[in-house]
């Protein structure tokens, strides 16, 4: 099971359980296939494989629900079977129709004894357009049904949900499409159908007042039938991604963070070069053939040592390894201080557990040398004294000699607009000259194609002309930069990005106390409405809370707040939100949502257009 045990991050008490949402979507899952009667076929759509492992493993389906082969969507088509019935589960993009339809016709080209039905599931909704193609291309009667299933928020741990819509930012900021945003105030509700009503919302930024109607109508259009369940949720705070664009452009320094910048994290897999976790065994049976096949891993915090290290600074990484090694060893010697049959007994009990921390310790022991290889290399470190520099304000409104020398030396295309993107964000936009001198050494040097790009980040708020000084006032005033910040055993949520503590996460850490009235002018400087609404509950469902003063209601109950992030979230504003729940002093508990899990690069990425050089025939 994919799923972690949950809680393992931290104990507390008050973390929901999770597993309600898991198998509320497995059962609405599995019973849209159960509606094909006999033997099946899935044809997955790639970029759903992963989501759906999440909440229905592949040995489910196979010995409970008659699924036989499980085939990827490519237009070589598929693979011979001698199943009742094919399933394509696709997402509604017009690229995939294409490709369904040519699996199609190859398959009534092969014939065959078994009558096949096709049938069609669009995750997470139909698509008029997608339809309209299929009938285009002549196969849409070919379908028994054509359904849609809405997969909302999946748990990827014990308090990170995501709805890995990649292209959300995209479509919303640039393509003003705010379809989505329906989507995750379905997914707010059914999540409110399982864990009672929220009764405070909070929001900042456009997008997050959108999702909030859209909640106030869709709660109308049921007739005020409230969930009769007492609510385990007592704040939900929905921020938009461009209230706070800083922070993902930075590079990450927490453990996980690295791990996802250098390595990409998808669905809690990460793909990782195979020399450090090869065997000797291995590496004799291989011979001398190149290992080109990377190893995969599963991080979530059902693995002990990485629910510890995930969230640390990286600085502090190297010392925990050494000092669970060093407890390890001595484990594993006191085999010989046994002497009694129950001594041996009481050792032998312990060893598949000490086993499994000793393998674990092996491969977070190569992910950190990895990492290390990364993070010591002189491109690194400039690029983050850079960002530093930038952050602190250190001449943001002047052309930055590093970025030309990255440009200059043709250093990743993405790796520039992000660090000009960060002075655009810390200088309130930039000088029209500085902006236009970079727009042109970057189309002189990686070509014109990148115009499209550079339009994109313009649109979208990344790049922009300099406007009046916000950025200053907010960084003072909710102390954004953290001087002498303690790695090791920090005392504020800085640490993620040794000196920087995220915006976002300084806005949940404000709500939570003294609550926001306090900063009515810094919110206002931040772009997007400000929503506070209240949901009412019922007498009878509400919570009954012991009388503790705010500052005792550590000891007594944690309130637990759910924050959403819509445009994405990276894993250092995550560790920083479950830092704030560790506090002793915190009395306020985290779970993260988000319509996806990003890395500045993925975000920059996301914005860039590919063009392709069109050569003319002159006759």
């Amino acid at each position: 099971n994919n799923m972690a045990a949950s809680g393992a991050t931290h104990l507390n008490s008050s973390k929901l359980n999770l597993g309600i949402l898991r198998d509320f979507y497995r059962r609405e899952f599995l019973e849209s296939i159960d509606k094909c009667i006999g033997s099946k076929a899935l044809v997955w759509d790639d970029g759903l494989t992963g989501p759906f492992g999440l909440i229905a493993e592949a040995s489910l389906l196979k010995e409970q629900h008659d699924v036989e082969r499980m085939f990827r969507l490519q237009s070589s088509g598929l693979p011979t079977s001698n199943v009742q019935n094919i399933i394509f589960i696709v997402r509604p993009r017009l690229s995939l129709m294409e490709i369904i339809s040519q699996c199609l016709l190859s398959e009534e080209m092969k014939g065959g004894y078994v009558r096949k039905e096709f049938y069609l599931l669009f995750v997470p909704r139909k698509s008029l357009l997608c339809e309209k193609k299929l009938k285009e291309l002549g196969v849409y009667g070919s379908f028994a049904s054509v359904e849609e299933f809405n997969l909302g928020l999946i748990p990827f741990d014990s308090d990170i949900l995501s709805m890995e819509m990649d292209e959300l930012y995209r479509e919303c900021y640039l393509e003003n499409d705010f379809t989505s945003m329906f989507f995750v105030a379905q997914s707010l509700m059914t999540l409110q159908v399982l864990y009672g009503t929220i009764p405070y919302v909070y929001g900042k930024g456009d997008c997050a007042k959108h999702v909030v109607d859209m909640m106030r109508r869709m709660k109308m259009e049921m007739g005020g039938i409230e969930p009769q369940i007492t609510p385990q949720i007592d704040n939900l705070l929905i921020l938009d991604r461009n209230v706070d664009l800083l922070t993902p452009l930075l590079s990450q320094l927490t453990y996980e963070g690295l791990i996802d910048e250098i390595f990409n994290i998808k669905n809690t897999n990460v793909k990782l070069p195979p020399e450090k976790f090869i065997t000797p065994e291995e590496r004799k049976a291989s011979k001398d053939e190149a290992l080109t096949e990377p190893k995969k891993f599963i991080l979530n915090s059902s693995d002990e040592l990485f629910a510890e290290l995930r969230d640390k600074n990286f600085n502090a990484v190297g010392g925990i390894v050494s000092r669970k090694a060093k407890t390890i060893t001595a484990e594993f010697d006191e085999r010989h201080a046994a002497k009694t049959v129950g001594e041996m007994k009481q050792f032998v009990s312990k060893l598949p557990h000490l086993q499994y921390a000793r393998t674990s310790l092996g491969i977070h022991t190569s992910i950190a040398e990895l990492i290390k290889e990364v993070t010591d290399s002189d491109e690194f470190l400039d690029s983050l004294r850079c960002q530093q520099e930038l952050t602190h304000g250190i001449e943001t409104d002047k052309v930055n000699p590093y970025i030309e020398d990255c440009i200059a030396k043709e250093e990743p295309i993405t790796k520039v607009l992000r660090l000009v993107c960060l002075q655009s964000v810390c200088n309130d936009g930039l000088k029209p000259k500085v902006l236009e001198h970079y727009k042109r050494e970057i189309i002189q040097t990686y070509g014109f194609e990148h115009m499209v790009t550079l339009f994109n980040l313009e649109k979208s708020g990344f790049l922009k002309p300099h406007a009046a000084r916000t950025y200053q006032v907010i960084r003072k005033s909710l102390r954004l930069i953290m001087e002498d910040v303690n790695e090791q055993s920090p005392n504020d949520i800085a640490y993620v990005y040794s000196g920087y503590a995220p915006l976002s996460v300084r806005l949940a850490q404000y709500l939570a106390r003294p609550g926001w009235r306090s900063i009515t002018e810094v919110l206002n400087l931040i772009p997007g409405p400000k929503v506070e609404e209240v949901q009412q509950i019922p007498i009878g469902l509400r919570k009954r809370r012991a009388s503790v003063t705010s500052s005792q209601s550590s000891m007594g109950e944690q309130k637990l707040t759910l924050v959403f992030f819509l445009g994405g979230v990276t894993q250092a504003e995550v560790a920083a939100l479950r830092f704030l729940a560790q506090q002793d002093d915190g009395g306020t508990d985290y779970i993260v949502a988000s319509t996806n899990i990003i890395t500045g690069h993925r975000l920059i990425e996301s914005l860039k257009e590919s063009i392709e050089a069109v050569r003319l025939n002159p006759f």
